[in-house]
């Protein structure tokens, strides 16, 4: 095997360490094995990279996002009467009980961060399409941290659905999962996937190509 050095020509990058890594003169991939010259990990050299696939479960998720917003994810039936609330209705709901600490766990998990996902991901699909080569460490820690929230993502499902479970009240009240809800898991399962089919290395292998 080959460590590389930094004083070698043409360049990788390390998806480990980030490290930036030299090629050799004349390298042929078919026949040595690279490893970092700074953590001794092996280094990919394989330059091939589709977004399509990403895009369009992020365009599915973004369409979803409209219906999930719009449709009712709780019906409160109280005394025979019903009422609908939203994911913006909910978080208004539980603010004026009182209920600040739930108010604030539904609009960032249902409002802020299925945003934040989108908007981040749209930049790292143009940022590798486009090769945009600029920032590319703060990328991969916006993909890292993609990565982290993803499992928050269904907070207020898990929520919604524990109020179904312990809200009952005979034939006074009964809290029942609206419409929007499946909507919003869509979205939820979505980026997800949107966020686990794109690789960091895209970023790197966009600018070496």
């Amino acid at each position: 095997m080959t460590n590389l050095t930094p004083e070698s020509i043409n360049s990788i990058s390390c998806s480990s360490c980030l490290s930036i890594n030299k090629l050799p003169n004349n390298f042929n991939q078919k026949n040595i094995t690279l490893k970092c010259y700074k953590c001794g990990s092996n280094l990919s050299i394989n330059n091939k990279y589709n977004t399509s696939t990403s895009w369009a479960l992020l365009i599915s998720a973004i369409i979803l996002y409209i219906p999930a917003n719009l449709l009712p994810v709780m019906n409160v039936v109280s005394f025979g009467k019903g009422e609908a609330s939203t994911i913006f209705e909910g978080v208004i709901h539980f603010a004026e009980i009182g209920s600040y600490g739930l108010a604030l766990i539904i609009f960032f998990a249902s409002i802020f961060i299925p945003i934040i996902k989108i908007i981040f991901l749209i930049i790292l699909l143009i940022s590798v399409d486009f090769k945009y080569c600029s920032n590319l460490r703060a990328k991969t820690s916006i993909y890292r941290f993609l990565e982290s929230i993803g499992k928050w993502s269904m907070v207020d499902v898990f929520v919604v659905a524990l109020l179904v479970a312990l809200v009952q009240f005979g034939n006074f009240a009964l809290i029942e999962v609206g419409s929007g809800t499946l909507s919003f898991s869509a979205v939820v399962i979505l980026t997800m996937l949107a966020t686990a089919n794109f690789d960091s290395k895209w970023l790197w292998k966009s600018c070496e190509s």
